[in-house]
Formats: C-alpha cells, sequence, structure tokens
C-alpha cells in the first residue's frame, strides 16, 4: 500500500528527531569537561545493533554504488545528491577516513542511494553516476564531480561538464557514457531510491542510516566513528 502523506510527514518528524537525538547524544559525549577543567570519560554512545529506522540496506553482492563486504557487520547508507554541497564536504572531508578506518578493515559497508533534490541537473547527474558504475567507475565519479564543487551553492553540471568528471575519473568509453548518461530507463533505479528515502522520511541531503540509526547532514567525523563503533560492538 503507497504510504499517504500524512504518513510520509509523520515518518519524516520521527525520523528528524531520532537523527537530532543521535546527533545530540554524540556532541554532549564529546563535551563532559569537569569543572576543574580536567575531561572526565564521556559516557559512550548507546547506540543499539539495529536502530528506530530499521535495516535499509541491501547487501547485493557486486553492486557497482556500494563498497566494503557485503557481509560487514555495519552498513551505512547515504542518500546524496551531486549538486548538494554538503554532500561535497562529506565525500572531501569524512568519507576517506570512513574507508580507511572501516571499509578497508571490513566493519563498515557504505551503499550510495540517489536523492536528486535539487532541480534536472540533479537527476542528469544521478543518471550520470549510473552510467560511470555501469562501466566500474562510480565512486571515481562521484569523487571528481565533489571535488570541484563549491563550498556554497549547487555547482552547474551541464552535459559537458559530466563528460569531464566521468573522463576525470577514468571512465574508458566516454561515448557509452554519453549514451547511458541520457538513457530514461535508469530513471526507474533512482525513482527506487527516492521512493525509499520518502518513505522513512528523508527529505533532505546528505542523510545517513547507519544500522538503522539515523544520522543528519554532513556531521563531524566523530558523530560517524561513535555510531559506526557502537553499532559494530566496539565502543569501548
Amino acid at each position: 500500500m503507497t504510504p499517504t502523506k500524512q504518513t510520509i510527514r509523520t515518518r519524516r518528524d520521527l525520523w528528524l528527531l531520532g537523527a537530532l537525538g543521535v546527533v545530540v547524544a554524540v556532541l554532549l559525549a564529546f563535551l563532559v569537561v569537569d569543572r576543574t577543567g580536567t575531561d572526565e570519560t564521556a559516557e559512550p554512545v548507546s547506540t543499539p545493533q539495529m536502530g528506530p529506522v530499521g535495516d535499509r540496506s541491501r547487501r547485493i553482492d557486486g553492486d557497482p554504488i556500494a563498497i566494503g563486504a557485503v557481509d560487514a557487520p555495519v552498513v551505512m547508507v547515504a542518500y546524496s545528491d551531486y549538486r548538494c554541497p554538503f554532500c561535497a564536504k562529506f565525500s572531501r572531508d569524512t568519507e576517506p577516513t570512513l574507508v580507511d578506518k572501516y571499509v578497508d578493515e571490513g566493519i563498515l559497508r557504505i551503499e550510495w542511494r540517489d536523492l536528486p533534490i535539487f532541480g534536472d541537473q540533479s537527476m542528469a547527474a544521478a543518471r550520470a553516476g549510473r552510467a560511470a558504475a555501469a562501466q566500474g567507475k562510480f565512486w571515481e565519479f562521484g569523487t571528481a564531480v565533489y571535488a570541484s564543487s563549491p563550498d556554497r551553492g549547487h555547482p552547474d553540471l551541464t552535459p559537458e561538464a559530466l563528460r569531464s568528471f566521468a573522463a576525470a575519473a577514468g571512465v574508458p568509453d566516454l561515448d557509452r557514457f554519453d549514451r547511458q548518461a541520457a538513457d530514461p530507463s535508469l530513471d526507474q533505479d533512482i525513482y527506487a531510491d527516492v521512493l525509499e528515502a520518502n518513505t522513512i522520511g528523508v527529505s533532505s541531503t546528505p542523510s545517513f542510516v547507519i544500522n538503522g540509526t539515523p544520522i543528519l547532514g554532513a556531521q563531524p567525523l566523530g558523530v560517524f566513528e561513535q555510531v559506526i563503533e557502537a553499532a559494530a560492538g566496539t565502543t569501548p
């Protein structure tokens, strides 16, 4: 049964409340200091093995828009838009550390979800990402796009710009990339991601669900580390 608008709004409100609760709890853990200025041992963030949003992972073996072991104990689902400046900030400042520290160690899997919310160019970029994925260069393409994104505002992702990012990412057949990036048959998978986001009340980017625990926005690295380690059961 298709969720009603009221149901989606209610889920979105609950999701945002949960996300804010997680962020506040983690930030408070970082800021616990006694009156003499000596750091006290902060209580670890208590994150259940599967949080309130539930398991959103797909765990498809060989999925070109996911990185990390298919059986990793923790899965971070990332709802993103290529024209989102905060998605770019996460890609540049936080994601590389998470990959080095958790993905490469078999602890974390990251699964991308398209959530194109900034107009037609966002949708065109989502198709381009899928076209790059078809040639095994999805993550390289995203890195190239985000590396050139402005700190504020939205990049102008014209077809020519998308092709240049594909070239920078090492996509081998650019003519094939152009054809697939213009193929509306890719829209079905993109809309499936959008529907999933809407179903759980996600309406902004970047948004993340880590083993069912929501994180809203490009939060500091420590927030992600705390939630990942709690979900993995490695928090001391």
